[in-house]
């Protein structure tokens, strides 16, 4: 109980904590809010996003006046709506000389493959986004306009739309348009502008990133099918557990309470990350509360979780009533657990949602790893001296149970150290998001590991008459047993021989009496 109520203070906490500072976070709908444009080599450009984006099923794209009826229409596009940029007076000022049309911006959205077609040379040491007039001689290209190499497979792409300022005006407007995606592939979405007098450019709008079944970024779509998959095998588990819950309640256990509240968090997780994602995939929005008491309710369960494993590898319960002095230890490694995952999966989950490039989100792994090594090697080391503790005692019946349960928790580690360096080595190997389309699997497994274990711990002690041998209350009991048992294999203790002797010493002085009296009845 200790543990929950301190759970959930800070789960109130971190909520509380996060809705004040962040407020609101968008995705596959970005929100451009006075962003201004940064250099980068000799360009000024401002990041509209990244996303993966599965090809169109319909071949034929939305004329421009045309507006989807529902979000599974089938079609997948980048949509901008009510862009705006703005520059300095200075600025204007400096083009008001100019033509009618004056401060070019260009929007470009290219694949990840194609990354190489966007710039030129590097002419001088240092690669060009946009052309020079040196570069204008040697390949061609259009001075002060982004240097764009048609790609090899469509040269269609990458696109290239042109915004301009007319005369000194200082905001110019982008019309609503879209740009129909017909092959799947991560799509970068920048807006650049190679004229020096616009450095200082703000631009206020939004873009809406769809896939054919809804704004569910690709890399994402079928988590949201698996966490249907999940909530079933959940309800499942639940039903069979809870029955036997209910039936022999008066026989439960301390550690069977602990382990329905590890299954109740389960079945919550799962079917609150379901309707997210379908929230999500609806309205193309994350709002912050809402993922945010889901990613905590998240770490909640995977503490408590590790927490059981924890305990039920120091023998609480079975050779130890508490967990005495290591309780103290114990909450903490807890509370810092609990910090180190939520800190993890709020910068993964809560903002806004981009595809990060693998390289950055190895850092934001390792110190949930390292704690998850720390843990494991704790929880063998306690095993390891429960296991001696049962053996020298001689309770079959629990080593039994102790033995089992090492030998999953050993596949289960194996698995786990197996799957961590793979997940290093995806992410670290992929910097830009191509293979994105498979790392749904790498938070999957995670969650399907869990709930495998969880299943071998609710079989090994399941909820039945017998469920109080497995207490600690019971082992005197056992040992008795075992002692009666050795005594009729071994013959007569040497305590039970001195008892007959004692015996028979009375027996004998009764019978001296007996004899003593009846002859001094004769004698009178």
């Amino acid at each position: 109980m200790d543990i929950a109520r301190l759970s959930s203070l800070f789960f109130f906490f971190s909520v509380a904590l996060l809705i004040s500072s962040i407020g609101s976070a968008n995705a596959s709908i970005h929100i451009y809010e006075q962003d201004q444009f940064r250099e980068v080599g000799n360009a000024y450009l401002l990041s509209g996003g990244s996303e993966g984006i599965v090809a169109s099923r319909i071949a034929t794209p939305l004329s421009d006046k045309a507006i989807p009826s529902t979000i599974h229409d089938g079609r997948s596009y980048i949509r901008f709506e009510n862009i705006t940029f703005w520059r300095s007076k200075e600025a204007a000022g400096q083009h008001s000389d100019m033509g009618h049309s004056t401060g070019l911006i260009q929007v470009i959205i290219f694949e990840a493959a194609d990354r190489d077609n966007i710039g030129g040379s590097a002419y001088g040491g240092q690669r060009s986004i946009c052309c020079t007039p040196d570069l204008a001689k040697l390949e061609g290209c259009k001075q002060g306009e982004v240097i764009r190499i048609p790609s090899a497979t469509d040269v269609n792409w990458p696109v290239v739309l042109n915004v301009q300022f007319s005369g000194n005006h200082l905001s110019t407007h982008m019309g609503n348009t879209e740009v129909y995606i017909s092959k799947t592939g991560m799509y970068n979405l920048f807006f650049i502008s190679c004229d020096p007098k616009l450095k200082d450019l703000i631009m206020n709008g939004k873009t809406l990133w769809k896939n054919p079944d809804g704004y569910l970024p690709g890399r994402m779509a079928p988590l949201m099918k698996f966490y249907v998959i999940m909530s079933l095998a959940y309800a499942l588990l639940s039903v069979v557990w809870f029955s036997q819950y209910v039936r022999f309640w008066k026989d439960i256990l301390q550690l069977q309470h602990c382990i329905t509240v590890v299954i109740a968090l389960g079945l919550f997780e799962m079917t609150l990350w379901y309707f997210e994602y379908a929230n999500f995939n609806s309205t193309g929005t994350r709002p912050v509360g809402i993922t945010t008491w889901v990613v905590t309710i998240g770490a909640i369960r995977k503490t408590v979780s590790r927490l059981l494993i924890l305990s039920v590898s120091m023998g609480y319960g079975v050779v130890r009533p508490t967990l005495g002095g290591l309780t103290t230890k114990v909450l903490l490694l807890g509370i810092t657990y609990f910090l180190a995952s939520e800190l993890l999966n709020i910068t993964e989950y809560v903002g806004t949602i981009n595809d990060i490039a693998g390289r950055a989100k190895v850092f934001l792994v390792l110190p949930d790893a390292f704690l998850d090594a720390f843990l494991i090697l704790w929880i063998f080391t306690s095993l390891s001296k429960t296991l001696e503790q049962l053996q020298a005692k001689r309770s079959s019946v629990k080593l039994d149970i102790y033995r089992k349960f090492s030998n999953a928790l050993a596949v289960t580690v194996i698995a786990s150290v197996a799957w961590i360096g793979y997940e290093v080595y995806f992410k670290a190997t992929d910097p830009f998001n191509e293979r994105w389309q498979g790392a749904w699997i790498i938070t999957a497994f995670w969650d399907i590991l869990a709930f495998a274990l969880l299943c071998v711990i609710c079989y090994l002690w399941a909820p039945s008459q017998s469920s109080q041998r497995y207490a600690y209350s019971e082992e005197l009991g056992e040992e008795h047993e075992d002692e009666e048992a050795q005594s009729l294999c071994r013959g007569t203790p040497k305590g039970d021989i001195s008892l007959v002797k004692q015996e028979r010493k009375e027996k004998n002085v009764e019978s001296a009496d007996l004899e003593d009296d009846a002859e001094e009845d004769k004698r009178e």
